[in-house]
């Protein structure tokens, strides 16, 4: 076995191993077409079976696609993927082997860096691959390791808001609303059912009530909530019949608790869970996004899977159909978040996506070495099955039942299948596949990520640090930005009331600075482009010390925070002394139309467009947001000329398979003809040479009809003989056109473009006519 790479970079394929026949080293490579993925995969085998292994070279080969995944990674091996070493260096192996093998095998732990180092390099050789490869697989995706309750990695904040779900029906709108009470409750540690419990209840009213009002909330907002619900009916009865307030201060006190705790300071940092931006850098480069949930308890677990399925339900409604793989979803470990007979919080989104992803690009894979634990009634979606090493005859045969089920209406020949069940050794899988006559059985490749084993929480942190950054709330910028050593007074400077004021929401005694805000509307049109949107722009700046002109361009963009001013003063606040000018009204309608007048000269909006593919941003578009579209785009271009080029030379081919075959059928008849004729022939000679020697005359005019028939029948035999030959020869020659087919279709498939095709930037400017002032005022800011 000696692949070339022309054997496997193939456009949209994934190169997952070499076929197997019996003991024997794999002759051709295995290559998985990854639509396949579309009708989702599960991934079985016992602890040593090469599971890891074999999921590893599938995300790899993912992302060599330039597909991104969301991978839950509940043991913390999949983080093994971000161990790429371009030149296979040891020096690259060093920090990351284990120590404690080095010792048993009693070498120091340089020189077991410089084996491993040498394993893995002969390894890829072997299987065609090498350290370029591996370059081309880091220079293509981006991954990072997301650590929910931890700053190990990059953290997560998913206390922060349960935001209301996009676009769902009432059916879909009840599914998440059960799936995030029960994940609430079991993180609260409460024993009771999400459906008909008073607190299962009233949890889900109050959700449901505020998303179908399309409002966000977040833990602190649904304690008030329970505390004061927005209704004053359950059902029929009185709301302090059904559940009375003494009663509703328990579940309070318990969210509280999950607040106010020391260890779930964690749970609120970092960025919140957005599947779109996990998915996707700022830049638009696709990325494996590792959540990994070792270091947390049970109830914990489930708690954050659950909501990040809802999430990723949510963001795959929201995209559009497409035949071709969008996105991938990979979970390790999936015992006990899709059993059989329980019902988590995790099993309903789960099912959810199972069922419907697909229309939308996104292919599920779940991996596990407990077959006996899954519900195989919701793997029966699952067309592709990856079966490794089993530990027990019930998990044989609880995987068999399961493949029964999943090619409900095909033909599974189940004696067979367990027979070649009973033979995989390690590394060695089957695949059975919906979209293949038959099964598989190959042996996987190897990988290009290092297998060292989970990772800890210390080496996660080492891995992340580059990924790291300070980044501090619109309001926290803002307080350093105004520091100053002014003095405040005690009381806000009273101004005539024609000077609109707003004030940020602080508590008493806070400090106050004085800044102006503008805020306006402005439109933006391209009858090129085909686009006309709007956009509010919002900045403060600093007030100037006269009237002459405030400096925008040093304006600080505050969109995410404009709704939270209001206009009453809070009580007891200190406030910085203002600069004469802001104390006369005059000065204010200057002060807006220069800034209406920056904002037609500079508050121009960067949108993007693809001439190749005539695309071209939506209004709020991002460039990772719109990259993802223009790859998806290009992707399904290419798998439709793939599908093209595969039909073009299927036809030929069966041209050619039916040619073949009669040119094999007659060169078969004309082998039987001719030695038809062989035998007639020595029959016919050695019964005139018996009739000759042992009849009483030697040249009787029978023995010389013999003879003559003898000659005849030699000829015949000879000219049967030539036309084998030539029959033969027809064979070699329409295999050789198979052959010389073949590499004309390699050589247009080569030819296909596999590049994604150039975005370029366009600033629109809105023209004045185009821009609307919405809000012009004093606003007092929080002081650092």
């Amino acid at each position: 076995m000696a692949f070339e790479q022309s054997d496997f970079e193939k456009l949209g394929v994934f190169y997952l191993g070499g076929r197997k026949e019996q003991d024997a080293a794999p002759t051709q490579p295995l290559l998985y077409d990854s639509r396949d993925l579309l009708t989702h995969a599960v991934c079985l085998g016992m602890t040593g079976s090469g599971k890891t292994g074999l999921c590893l070279a599938l995300l790899e080969e993912a992302a060599l696609d330039n597909i991104p995944a969301i991978i839950i990674d509940p043991k913390g091996d999949i983080a093994n993927l971000l161990l790429t070493f371009p030149d296979l260096a040891p020096s690259d192996f060093r920090p990351w082997i284990n120590e404690e093998d080095a010792l048993r095998k009693g070498i120091s732990p340089d020189d077991f860096a410089k084996q491993q180092a040498d394993l893995w390099r002969n390894g890829l050789a072997a299987w065609g691959q090498d350290g370029q490869r591996i370059a081309t697989l880091r220079e293509k995706v981006d991954m990072a390791i997301y650590t929910p309750g931890s700053v190990s990695g990059l953290p997560v904040n998913v206390l922060s808001s349960f935001k209301a779900p996009i676009d769902l029906d009432e059916e879909g709108l009840s599914e998440r609303v059960q799936t995030t009470v029960a994940s609430l409750l079991g993180l609260l540690k409460i024993d009771a059912d999400p459906i008909q419990s008073r607190e299962g209840i009233l949890l889900g009213t109050i959700l449901a009530g505020e998303w179908r009002k399309h409002r966000d909330l977040d833990l602190p907002q649904l304690i008030e909530a329970i505390q004061n619900p927005p209704f004053d009916k359950v059902g029929v009865l009185n709301l302090e019949t059904f559940y009375p307030a003494k009663d509703r201060f328990a579940l309070v006190m318990a969210l509280n608790n999950i607040i106010a705790s020391p260890g779930f300071a964690t749970w609120q940092q970092g960025d919140s869970l957005d599947i779109g931006r996990a998915l996707y850098t700022p830049e638009g480069k696709p990325r494996l996004a590792i959540f990994s949930i070792a270091h947390l308890s049970d109830s914990e677990r489930m708690f954050f899977v659950s909501l990040l399925l809802n999430e990723f339900v949510s963001w795959t409604r929201a995209q559009s159909g497409t035949t071709s793989l969008r996105a991938l979803l990979y979970m390790d470990e999936v015992f006990g978040f899709l059993p059989p007979t329980a019902n988590p919080p995790s099993k309903l989104p789960m099912l959810t996506l199972l069922k419907q992803a697909r229309a939308f690009g996104v292919g599920l894979v779940l991996a596990t070495q407990n077959p006996v634990d899954l519900d195989y009634k919701a793997l029966s979606n699952a067309g592709t099955w990856f079966i490794g090493r089993l530990q027990t005859e019930r998990d044989k045969a609880r995987v068999l039942d399961g493949l029964q089920s999943a090619t409900a209406g095909g033909t599974l020949k189940r004696a067979e299948i367990e027979n070649v069940l009973s033979g995989l050794g390690q590394r060695v899988f089957l695949m059975n596949n919906v979209h293949e006559d038959e099964p598989v059985v190959f042996e996987t490749r190897w990988v290009m990520s290092y297998l060292r084993g989970p990772l800890t929480r210390d080496q996660i942190r080492v891995l992340m640090a580059p990924h790291k950054v300070d980044v501090r709330t619109v309001v926290e910028e803002q307080r350093a930005e105004v520091a100053k050593s002014v003095e405040p007074t005690a009381s806000k400077p009273v101004l005539p009331p024609d000077i609109p004021q707003l004030f940020f929401p602080a508590g008493d005694g806070e400090y106050f600075t004085p800044r102006l805000l503008g805020s306006a509307r402005a439109t933006y049109r391209s009858a090129k482009l085909g686009l006309d949107f709007e956009r509010d722009i919002c900045l403060v700046t600093r007030l100037a010390q006269g009237a002459e002109d405030v400096d925008w361009e040093a304006g600080q963009d505050i969109r995410a925070i404009e709704t939270k001013f209001t206009s009453t003063a809070p009580s007891g606040g200190l406030y910085e002394p203002l600069p004469s000018a802001a104390g006369q009204g005059k000065n204010y309608a200057a002060w807006s139309k220069q800034f209406v007048g920056w904002v037609v000269a500079n508050a121009g909006v960067e949108v993007y467009q693809c001439p190749a593919l005539k695309m071209t941003s939506k209004s709020e578009e991002t460039l990772a947001e719109f990259k993802a579209r223009v790859d998806l785009r290009a992707r399904e271009a290419r798998d439709a000329e793939m599908d093209k080029l595969r039909k073009k030379y299927a036809d030929k081919q069966a041209v050619l398979q039916t040619r073949l075959l009669r040119a094999e059928t007659a060169t078969q008849r004309q082998k039987e003809q001719a030695s038809h004729a062989r035998m007639q022939t020595l029959i016919s000679v050695g019964s005139g040479i018996l009739g000759a020697f042992l009849g009483r005359k030697a040249l009787s005019s029978r023995n010389l009809s013999k003879a003559a028939t003898a000659a005849r029948g030699v000829g015949r035999s000879m000219k049967e003989g030539a036309d084998v030959a030539v029959a033969e020869q027809s064979v070699e020659a329409v295999k050789a056109q198979m052959t010389a087919l073949e590499e004309e279709f390699r050589g247009e498939q080569a030819a296909l473009s596999v590049a994604v095709p150039e975005i370029e930037t366009v600033t629109l400017k809105p023209q004045r006519a185009g821009v609307s002032l919405k809000k012009f005022s004093l606003a007092w800011l929080p002081k650092a």
